[in-house]
């Protein structure tokens, strides 16, 4: 499948990620699954306390997530099945890209394990850890390629939800120079 078709696949919007229509959202979530702020506390308020109350079982069983990986939970009252909780990087913590890259991969190869057709991402690290924007839409997208590129999967579509328009122009700019 060549860039272009690939591109296709993958939608860039401005909007609210909890309204989203598609098999599951990701969170943009701390190793701890302390949904307390940002895009986390957001899923939670319009999902309700049993995603808090689910993603404090999975810390229980297996202490933390760490950077770069992913767990699901069902999605309750949003209108998805499942929220993908990936821990993104702290901007300064080291090896940023490379763990975002991870982060996002793993959300994808998670969500592609369940069989779902469509997954919709916020900014994952570009708010309150500090990620810059541009690198973020830029990493994100690169992933998303790289990902239908190489997998043969049941991904149909990628929606990159982004909340403000700061954020929405870059990752609207960086698709425009690809397509």
């Amino acid at each position: 499948m060549h860039v272009k078709e690939i591109l296709q696949k993958i939608t860039i919007k401005k909007g609210d990620i909890t309204k989203e229509q598609v098999d599951a959202i990701v969170n943009a979530a701390n190793s701890h699954l302390r949904h307390g702020g940002g895009v986390a506390l957001a899923i939670v308020k319009a999902g309700g306390v049993e995603i808090q109350r689910e993603s404090d079982e999975i810390i229980k069983k297996i202490g933390m997530v760490p950077t770069g990986h992913a767990v699901i939970t069902n999605a309750y009252r949003l209108p998805c099945k499942f929220v993908i909780h990936t821990v993104g990087p702290v901007y300064g913590e080291g090896n940023e890209d490379e763990k975002l890259h991870k982060a996002i991969y793993n959300s994808l190869y998670l969500a592609h394990l369940y069989n779902l057709k469509s997954i919709a991402f916020p900014a994952v690290s570009s708010g309150i850890f500090g990620f810059p924007k541009d690198r973020c839409a830029k990493i994100l997208i690169d992933t998303a390629i790289e990902f239908l590129e190489n997998i043969q999967t049941s991904i149909e579509k990628v929606v990159f939800c982004l909340f403000d328009d700061e954020t929405y122009g870059y990752f609207e700019e960086y698709y425009r120079k690809l397509i």
